[in-house]
């Protein structure tokens, strides 16, 4: 598989220069034409369709591709032990330091991205027989869409009638005009509404999950309904178990082997092709974001890019503190190394994972230069670097729980320590199944946000500086790959 991918690396290159003119120019439209800016918003809205259209197929195929990569699980060896334990492990460090980082800035905090508050507009109730339910028409249009309304995080409030309607999942949602199934009274009690009035606001369901629920999500009854159901984490665990099992059953389980590889590499090409999409893409998310933030906010422009700066600052703090002092740390006193000239020695390879965003098309520059300057044994660098750069990605799980956290704050969307524990499991058991290319934790982005409920919406909001984040945390996956092979062979000499 590892040949393979780099393969795929060697016939096709992320669009760099192209992504950086769309971002200019979607800022530059976005903030001085921003009634055709927002026009635009639909390039964007369809590039992210078909990311997420890959999502399922990438994460799965990666996962048991990964775990197959390790060879029989029965016969593995104490290296491989080791060195799953530690990436683990060191993952699992990066994912606690971004969500200690995103609580203590809370860079999403009071920068709401649509305006849900209404108290002077007008409205009115059509009674539906038909569906037993009702129509709420607004006498004004708004900002709102179909995709900042989701009833199954949303209910409108009318702030004169002190009612709560109960969103249709199945109606049709307007900026103005929104179907509800029924209207309930602060008890939960239901009521029959005026048909009538002035005030009203959306507001955010305060969804806690219980533990039960938590383990049924966790363990489906249908794997397809799962797929159906964009519920990522119970695919991860069916993954993990299919490809445990299938190294188990020898010769006759090669052939699915092969397949499942074939799949994984055809569904890393397609995301590479997608990328090249990325910059019209890209265009029309950052013109409609910033040309909504024009016309709904009072700071317009420079609101939407403070929010920006103080999300990228905290992933880039976070992938600093976990690159430059909690490995470097393990690097001197587990791994018995002077840090500085083995840093030094190891300067190509960290400018090559930032140029390419690839820890896999790095993977030759970090063998070549880990036995022969820093003089870590073949045997460990050939198997611990291939599979770290398979399941090893410190950077990408901090950035998804800097992410995750970044758009349930913008979303004004409370997530407690339950909530907070899924996104740290997911984030890094999710990161195995991130594909070494750039911008794959992206994609697996989508799984996190999932796991807990998150608009997978939100992900445009990042997308215009993602490409700068995805070069951070890439180096920071493949800085951790040596210090990892380093660790590793430390404890293998003794």
């Amino acid at each position: 598989m590892t040949e393979a991918n780099n393969n795929t690396h060697k016939t096709l290159s992320i669009p760099v220069y192209p992504i950086l003119i769309a971002v200019v120019a979607g800022g530059l439209i976005g903030h001085y034409i921003p009634d055709f800016a927002v026009k635009t918003k639909i390039f964007g809205e369809i590039f992210l369709s078909l990311l997420f259209v890959l999502v399922i197929p990438l994460i799965m195929s990666s996962m048991i591709c990964g775990v197959t990569s390790l060879g029989d699980i029965r016969h593995l060896e104490k290296l491989g032990l080791k060195t799953v334990i530690y990436y683990l492990s060191s993952t699992l460090v990066a994912v606690l330091t971004g969500l200690l980082l995103v609580n203590f800035i809370s860079p999403g905090k009071n920068a709401q991205i649509t305006q849900t508050e209404f108290p002077k507009m007008n409205y009115s109730i059509v009674q539906t027989p038909i569906s037993g339910g009702s129509i709420l028409k607004l006498s004004a249009k708004t900002n709102l869409s179909s995709s900042d309304i989701n009833p199954k995080r949303n209910t409108v409030y009318l702030i004169d009638q002190n009612l709560i309607g109960i969103i249709d999942d199945f109606g049709t949602i307007s900026s103005e005009a929104i179907p509800i199934t029924q209207w309930l009274n602060i008890s939960g009690m239901k009521a029959e509404p005026k048909l009538s009035g002035t005030g009203l606001s959306i507001k955010t369901i305060d969804k806690k999950l219980s533990v039960t629920e938590v383990i049924k999500t966790y363990v489906p009854r249908n794997i397809f309904r799962s797929m159906i159901n964009e519920n990522i984490f119970p695919l991860i665990l069916f993954s993990l178990i299919f490809g445990t099992v299938l190294t188990t059953i020898g010769e006759k389980g090669k052939p699915l082997i092969v397949v499942i590889e074939a799949v994984n590499i055809t569904i890393i090409k397609c995301v590479i092709l997608l990328m090249f999409l990325a910059p019209i893409g890209i265009f029309g998310l950052i013109a409609g974001s910033i040309g909504d933030a024009e016309l709904t906010n009072p700071n317009g422009f420079l609101a939407e890019m403070t929010r920006l700066a103080r999300y990228s600052a905290t992933v880039i703090i976070g992938l600093i503190i976990h690159g430059a002092i909690t490995l470097v740390l393990a690097l001197k006193f587990i791994g018995k190394r002077d840090p500085i000239p083995f840093i030094r020695n190891m300067i190509p390879q960290l400018f090559t994972a930032f140029s390419t965003g690839s820890s896999m098309a790095t993977l030759p520059v970090s063998m070549t230069l880990i036995t022969e300057k820093n003089k870590v044994s073949e045997k460990v660098a050939d198997f611990v670097l291939p599979l770290g750069a398979t399941i090893n990605m410190d950077g990408t799980a901090l950035y998804q729980v800097v992410a995750a956290m970044f758009i349930a704050q913008i979303y004004n969307i409370y997530l407690g320590i339950t909530e907070q524990i899924i996104i740290i499991l997911t984030a890094t058991i999710g990161s195995i199944g991130a594909a070494a290319i750039p911008q794959a934790g992206l994609v697996t982005l989508v799984m996190v946000l999932k796991s807990v409920g998150l608009p997978v919406e939100g992900i445009g909001m990042i997308l215009s500086i993602d490409w700068f984040i995805d070069r951070c945390r890439t180096t920071v996956n493949s800085w951790g790959d040596v210090v990892g092979a380093t660790i590793i062979d430390y404890f293998e000499g003794k």
